[in-house]
């Protein structure tokens, strides 16, 4: 028997489901509320060794991170995904863990990871076997992926949802001699500042222990702040994004002391194997959906073009 009390509770439960489906960004409404919360994503979030999380690039994007990073292997001609041999797995390729997820996901949010973001979306490939082998089997795995990854061709660049960068093991000279090619070369502080174009190395990564002796204990010692910020500014000045990975990554002061630095000096990437925490630290310290301060190629933009945006 159905009571007037009991009709008051379904229309109230179907006035509350209707309210959640009609304020949920769009395509979220049947997804876990957690993953309705990451709707925007977080410009600066990189995934350190993401593929070790229980769900490699879904745990990710679920606390709106805009940057994974995948270990590969060349097994047979597979692209396995592991931190060590031992790790590899039948099945745990670049393709179904990365690849594949991320052209579904671009093709149900109309042309972007994050729906309306036009800021595409960083895919960092650390190669862990012999470069050249390596690079041309994913040269080939990533032609299959055009649709959805940027491209050079012909010295022009034509942004889409994903851009893949290649670090690790890399074949900077085979890369270098394509006409056409789907991934970009990870560069160190060596190459800062050398002329290197845009078009083959859009990030700049480099160890923070290796250049930096502040390890978030008190202040940051001025000339080591200076010369952080020196490092962004030449790298922005060419169009170039920024990357320290080895940062401490413990929970703690000592880490958002220097999170904290590395927002002020303008770094485009905080590198994290802790998603909730760096999550946590973007939205009470950058809260804002932001805008990354240098977003390369801009449909084909010259240099030039992309050094006096930086400039201004």
């Amino acid at each position: 028997m159905i009571t007037a009390l009991g009709l008051r509770r379904g229309a109230l439960g179907i006035c509350l489901l209707a309210a959640a489906v009609t304020f949920l960004p769009a395509g979220v409404a049947q997804r876990p509320a957690r993953a309705a919360r990451s709707a925007i994503g977080l410009e600066r979030a990189h995934a350190h060794n993401d593929y070790e999380h229980a769900r490699p690039l879904y745990d990710a994007l679920d606390h709106g991170f805009k940057s994974v990073e995948a270990d590969i292997y060349l097994v047979g001609d597979q692209l396995l995904i592991g931190h060590d041999p031992a790790d590899l797995q039948p099945g745990r390729t670049l393709q179904s863990l990365y690849l594949n997820p991320l052209r579904k996901r671009v093709k149900r949010n109309g042309g972007s990871v994050y729906r309306g973001d036009r800021h595409y979306f960083n895919l960092l490939i650390d190669v862990k076997t012999e470069p050249v082998s390596t690079y041309l089997r994913l040269d080939e795995v990533l032609t299959n992926y055009r649709s959805i990854l940027t491209r050079f061709s012909n010295g022009e660049v034509t942004v889409k949802a994903v851009t893949a960068v290649v670090s690790g093991n890399r074949a900077r000279p085979l890369m270098e001699s394509q006409t056409v090619r789907y991934a970009f070369y990870d560069g160190r502080l060596s190459d800062l500042g050398t002329g290197a174009a845009q078009s083959l190395i859009p990030l700049i990564s480099d160890n923070w222990t290796n250049n930096f002796t502040w390890d978030g204990s008190g202040p940051m010692p001025e000339a080591e702040r200076e010369k952080l910020q020196s490092i962004v500014a030449t790298a922005h000045a060419d169009g170039q994004r920024v990357r320290f990975y080895a940062t401490p990554d413990q929970p703690g002061p000592e880490r958002d002391a220097i999170w904290m630095e590395l927002m002020a000096a303008r770094v485009d990437y905080l590198n994290t194997d802790d998603l909730p925490g760096l999550r946590g630290f973007l939205l009470t310290n950058d809260p804002r959906p932001a805008a990354p301060y240098v977003n390369f190629g801009d449909g084909g933009a010259s240099l030039a073009a992309v050094r006096a945006r930086a400039a201004a």
